[in-house]
């Protein structure tokens, strides 16, 4: 009776795992097809554009992040459509449904426009595209903005666009731990200021969850901090090269190297940290591979954010810094536990409840990218086509 049973469920299940399988099939062919024209398509405008950017280059890195932005929006649609961050396909009706990432805590959007700092926890690869269409919605900061991940992404089929941008790689291991901050001083040095980028997003753990959380309780247990389960204590030192390197100093109420309206016509240095919290039903997060495939359960991922001011973040010393940023985290591991005791982010200071915004992708803007990038695969496809039969 019980193997009668099972093969009754197996064969209930066949149609859905047959149609998962499909799906992802279709879905791994379009995201195949979407970027055989959509990254040799930015490569391409980037080429054509050179001479702007020697004539003006602030409109060209203008232009650039606009596009690039574009791009970011069209992975974000992968996930969008498979129901992770949006959108629920009812297959018995044939519609899609609305599906939205809920957003708590601070209105991110109303500091768009002044140079931030994002403080992320990480769990799994999937973080990277939460966050690409969370801020889709923002203004221009998606354009704008700079991103600190791993090396390894370095090496998947977005890497060129990033280096491009001017995303910086960082290389995790102790024996790289000095020269990466080394490098990554430089790098701001050079692209942050002179590429008019106002955000930075930042992962403080240095990994993801699951790999760091048993190095990070032992080290909490040695040094006599707090046992962390939800995420992990953040390292300092690259969180301490951003802010040495953005904040604009001050020297007895003045701004060092000239005077206040000289740095308001340039910038006004790091502004605000924004401590955001990745959070997914039952703990289960997401990596790149469903994100693409789409063969888990549509499910709604929220992302909790807290803006601090830069003056309230201690910068004397390296212990002030680590003390603040520590604390920060120990927050977010409180956040955590209520999210998945209720289910929902604990009200702010004076609330009796906290009540997240949707946040929701147009599908019209959706279809205008894509039909962009493939418009722009087709022309450039020709234009290449005509001067090689040209010369041969």
């Amino acid at each position: 009776m019980d193997s009668n049973v099972r093969m009754a469920v197996t064969l209930e299940e066949a149609p859905w795992l047959g149609w998962m399988l499909v799906k992802a099939l279709m879905r791994f062919a379009f995201m195949v097809a979407n970027n055989l024209v959509a990254v040799p398509s930015y490569i391409c405008y980037v080429i054509i554009l050179q001479p702007l950017r020697v004539l003006d280059s602030k409109r060209f890195w203008y232009i650039e992040g606009i596009i690039y932005k574009w791009l970011l929006g069209m992975v974000a649609s992968w996930g969008w459509y498979a129901g992770y961050t949006g959108g629920k396909l009812n297959i018995a009706k044939g519609i899609l449904l609305s599906r939205p990432v809920m957003e708590w805590g601070e209105d991110i959007e109303a500091i768009s426009k002044d140079e931030a700092v994002m403080l992320v926890n990480h769990q799994a690869t999937g973080d990277v595209c939460t966050l690409m269409m969370c801020l889709q919605n923002k203004g221009l900061v998606v354009a704008q903005m700079m991103w600190l991940m791993d090396h390894i992404f370095k090496y998947t089929n977005f890497g060129i666009v990033s280096l491009i941008h001017g995303d910086f790689f960082i290389r995790q291991g102790r024996s790289h731990r000095d020269q990466q901050l080394l490098l990554l001083k430089k790098h701001l040095e050079n692209n942050y200021r002179s590429r008019d980028r106002k955000w930075i997003v930042l992962f403080p753990e240095g990994g993801f969850l699951r790999k760091r959380r048993e190095t990070s309780q032992a080290f909490a247990k040695k040094n006599n901090l707090p046992f962390l389960t939800h995420v992990t204590l953040p390292r300092i030192g690259a969180t301490k090269i951003i802010l040495s390197a953005l904040v604009a100093r001050q020297e007895n109420g003045i701004p060092a190297g000239g005077d206040a309206k000289e740095l308001d016509s340039k910038s006004k240095g790091l502004q605000w940290v924004i401590d955001t919290t990745i959070a997914y039903p039952k703990a289960e997060p997401i990596d790149i591979q469903t994100w693409i495939l789409g063969y888990r359960k549509p499910t709604v991922t929220h992302v909790h954010y807290r803006i601090f001011p830069i003056k309230d973040v201690s910068l004397e010393t390296d212990d002030d810094l680590a003390d603040w940023l520590y604390q920060r985290f120990i927050e977010k591991e409180d956040l955590l536990s209520h999210f998945y005791k209720t289910g929902a982010f604990p009200p702010p200071k004076g609330h009796k409840e906290a009540v997240p915004r949707e946040m929701t992708l147009s599908n019209m803007w959706i279809f205008l990218i894509q039909s962009f990038a493939f418009l722009s695969g087709y022309m450039w496809y020709n234009i290449l086509q005509y001067f090689y039969h040209c010369l041969f």
